[in-house]
């Protein structure tokens, strides 16, 4: 290996002084706040990481969008393909056709064109049933890995058990990948300090102690990097404030007759292909598609009198940002400080869909942190999670459906790019040419130069 890098979700420079194992790779190198990409998401950011352009180059202009020919809104797709630029690996192995790459966790793993991944993978079954999964290559690499470190921990990836287990199943699993096939370039996805930080908000007492066991957890990494003489690059995506106030900008639509829903015999559904106007919410950015071009001065003039939104980008104004790409919506929306997006649509909780109350990344149009909580007004949670996984386990149908509607509970978010450096994303590296702030879009190249090739 010639260079190792970390992705720690959400670490920030201001929290270096509690991570000595990462604080020694500055030592050696340099630290310097990291200057995001719009939107400060995780799949725009290791996009452009990967490719040093911002989303108006390669497309990738959130976590998810709106594909308009399928009339559908996804989150959380995992092709590659998605990402219309060269990524360093696709460059490194056109140069070299033999060099080995190591993507673990990081998003946009299936179909890359890197040696080793793993990335999850749920297994949707015909009768409803969803089971926890991976998806690897080589195909047989997650099930070597499970039998080595155990059956990767899920829950611990995404929902209301999110915490530390993924993040060391992932580093475990790594190192494995790492011995045994020694690739010149390793990349690990270190998810679990983001996860409080989101609950509580990043500066309650519950998310700083998540920040020793991050730094623990990358120290067997970069000890590992140290035996091999690597280059080792500790960054991360985002900084996550303090909000306390979440906006509903699809209630605010639909109050207005822009939104149109589906009643179905499981709740209303987002009619998205029917809809005037609608928004795809994710964090503190939100992209509003609008079905006719000469309904936008309308929309934007009423989305002006919401209060939360601080921004208001039409197609025009959208290179400001680096956003202006078609699959971008006719207008993106920036929350204003403290607030954030809630993708909730429907007016009564009792036409809500069967899936609002639980942890369905692929269902919901827009991104969903109350699904890192369980429904503080249910009075036995445990009993009902038990019951539940009963069914599951007699092969009856079942909903878990134990997660709350109540977007107020989210303590923390991230997607603006006007944040205090201290308080923002962070790029620790080995070596390299220092400077006061890197640019996400500088990374690439810096990682080019730290293997050689740059």
């Amino acid at each position: 290996m010639k260079l190792l890098v970390i992705d720690a979700v959400g670490l920030r420079p201001k929290d270096l002084s509690h991570c000595p194992n990462i604080q020694a790779v500055a030592e050696r190198g340099f630290a310097a706040p990291l200057e995001p990409v719009f939107p400060a998401v995780t799949c725009t950011a290791q996009a452009s990481f990967l490719t040093g352009v911002p989303a108006s180059g390669h497309g990738v202009v959130g976590n998810g969008w709106y594909f308009r020919d399928i009339t559908q809104v996804m989150f959380w797709r995992q092709s590659n393909r998605l990402i219309g630029a060269e990524t360093i690996y696709q460059k490194l192995l056109r140069e070299d056709p033999e060099f080995r790459c190591s993507k673990m966790f990081w998003w946009f793993n299936m179909y890359a064109p890197v040696h080793t991944s793993v990335t999850p993978r749920p297994e949707y079954h015909a009768d409803g049933l969803k089971k926890f999964g991976l998806y690897s290559e080589p195909e047989n690499l997650w099930h070597e890995l499970e039998e080595k470190c155990g059956t990767f921990p899920f829950p611990g990836f995404w929902g209301p058990k999110a915490g530390l287990p993924s993040t060391e199943w992932i580093t475990s699993a790594s190192l494995e990948v790492f011995r045994q096939t020694d690739p010149e370039l390793g990349f690990v996805y270190l998810p679990h300090l983001d996860y409080d930080a989101q609950r509580f908000g990043p500066d309650d007492e519950r998310s700083l102690e998540r920040i020793p066991e991050l730094d623990r957890e990358a120290g067997r990494l970069i000890d590992f990097a140290n035996e091999r003489g690597a280059e080792v690059i500790v960054l991360s995506e985002y900084g996550i404030e303090k909000v306390d106030r979440p906006i509903y900008i699809n209630r605010f639509l639909n109050e207005r007759g822009y939104l149109r829903v589906q009643k179905t015999s499981h709740g209303e559904l987002l009619d998205t292909g029917a809809c005037r106007a609608f928004a795809v919410c994710d964090h503190q950015c939100a992209h509003v598609y609008v079905a006719n071009d000469n309904d936008v001065a309308e929309v934007r003039t009423a989305l002006a009198q919401l209060d939360g939104v601080g921004r208001i980008l039409d197609r025009n104004e959208q290179s400001q940002l680096g956003i202006d790409h078609d699959n971008s919506g006719d207008l993106v929306l920036v929350s204003e400080p403290g607030t954030w997006f809630a993708y909730h649509y429907w007016l009564d909780e009792a036409n809500r869909p069967d899936f609002a109350p639980t942890v369905d990344i692929h269902r919901k149009p827009g991104y969903d942190p109350t699904e890192l909580f369980v429904d503080p007004k249910l009075s036995f949670p445990i009993l009902r999670v038990v019951k539940t996984l009963l069914k599951k386990k007699l092969g009856f149908r079942y909903l878990m459906d134990v997660i709350s509607t109540d977007a107020s509970l989210v303590g923390g978010s991230h997607g603006r790019i006007d944040m205090a450096p201290e308080d923002g994303a962070v790029y620790v590296a080995s070596s390299g040419a220092e400077a006061p702030s890197v640019s996400a879009l500088e990374v690439r190249d810096r990682m080019l130069a730290l293997l050689g090739g740059g």
